[in-house]
């Protein structure tokens, strides 16, 4: 089912608002591309204007910054996620999430969805 992004069909009153035309392409959303940890996987998706963004499906590396250099680490588990409780238990990774890797613990510092790669600040 598609997502839209337009404006509320409910006014500050309470009342309704009418339809005056229909969808516009430019509205449209997407569903959360929820990227997870496992075999890597990148899908490019086209945007607005004929642009491409990657998104990770699945990711199993990332980049960890580390004392000024940075470091390709293996990801073993996600600890703890702010956006979402049960992002742990999917292990689900997004902005803000802490995972365990071969270099110690991890905060994901980029949008993996949304950016098409996975990098993260070491916390110890």
């Amino acid at each position: 089912m598609a997502v839209w992004q337009d404006n509320s069909t409910t006014k500050k009153t309470g009342g309704r608002t009418r339809k005056y035309r229909k969808h516009k392409k430019h509205q449209k959303g997407e569903e959360f591309s929820a990227p997870e940890t496992g075999e890597k996987r990148i899908i490019k998706k086209r945007t607005e204007g004929g642009n491409h963004k990657n998104v990770v499906k699945r990711a199993n590396k990332v980049n960890v910054a580390k004392d000024g250099e940075v470091v390709e680490a293996e990801i073993q588990s996600v600890e703890e996620n702010p956006a979402n409780k049960n992002f742990v238990r999917r292990s689900l990774l997004t902005k803000g999430t802490i995972i365990q890797t071969s270099e110690g613990e991890a905060e994901i510092t980029s949008r993996p969805g949304q950016e098409g790669v996975v990098n993260a600040k070491s916390l110890e």
